[in-house]
C-alpha cells in the first residue's frame, strides 16, 4: 500500500520480534502503527514480519501509512522479512541497517522488546548525547515494561556515571496517543489537519 503524498513525519520504531507474554504489548504496538498511519506518517522499522515488529507494520499499512522496512540479507534468508512493506531495503550488515533507519527517521521510539531493541535504543540515545543527531528519542513504557530499566538509569545517575541532562534526552510515556504527538512536535514536524473531524 502506498500513500499518495509524502509522509507528514517519519518515526523509527524499535520493538520485539516476539509478541511477549502480555496481550497489552501487542495492543500497544497496533495502537502505535494505527496512530502513525491515521496521521499521515511513515513507519521506519527493522523490516520483520514477526512479533511486535509485524504488528506495528501491519497496523500502519491498514491505517493508510507508509512503511519502510530495512533488514539484513541474512534475516531475509531466514524468511523473516515483511514483503508487504511500502519499501523493503535489504542491506548487508546490521550497521548498515541501523544507519539507514536513523537517516530515514525524524524521531525514534522504543516499544517493549529484547536485547536488539535495547541496543538500538541505547545507540540512538548515545548518538544524541554526543551531538550526532538532535532527533527526539522516546520510550513507550507499556505495562510498566521499562520500570526496572528506568530505575537502574536513575541509579546510574545517583552513582555519578550519568547526569540528569542525559536522562532528559529521552521522553518516556505510557500511552501511544500522548507520546507520539509529543515526539512529532519535538522533531519540529506538524501533524496534518484531520478533515474527517471537521
Amino acid at each position: 500500500m502506498k500513500t499518495a503524498c509524502a509522509p507528514a513525519f517519519s518515526i523509527c520504531v524499535y520493538c520485539g520480534s516476539r509478541p511477549g507474554d502480555d496481550p497489552g504489548f501487542a495492543q500497544a504496538a497496533q495502537q502505535v502503527g494505527t496512530w502513525i498511519g491515521e496521521h499521515g506518517g511513515q513507519l521506519v522499522y527493522g523490516g520483520g514480519r514477526n512479533g511486535l515488529m509485524g504488528l506495528v507494520a501491519e497496523a500502519t499499512l491498514a491505517a493508510g501509512g507508509t512503511v519502510v522496512g530495512i533488514i539484513p540479507s541474512a534475516l531475509v534468508e531466514k524468511e523473516w522479512a515483511h514483503h508487504g512493506c511500502t519499501e523493503l531495503h535489504v542491506v548487508d550488515t546490521m550497521h548498515e541497517r541501523k544507519s539507514l533507519m536513523a537517516d530515514k527517521a525524524d524521531a525514534f521510539l522504543a516499544l517493549p522488546g529484547g536485547i536488539g531493541t535495547f541496543e538500538e535504543l541505547f545507540e540512538v540515545w548515545t548518538w544524541r548525547q554526543l551531538g550526532y543527531h538532535d532527533k527526539p528519542v522516546g520510550i513507550l513504557n507499556n505495562r510498566g515494561y521499562y520500570d526496572q530499566l528506568l530505575a537502574f538509569i536513575n541509579q546510574v545517575v545517583s552513582n555519578g556515571f550519568m547526569g540528569n541532562w542525559q536522562t532528559e534526552l529521552v521522553t518516556v510515556g505510557q500511552e501511544p496517543q500522548k507520546l507520539l504527538p509529543l515526539l512529532v512536535q519535538q522533531a519540529g514536524m506538524s501533524l496534518p489537519v484531520r478533515t474527517d473531524l471537521i
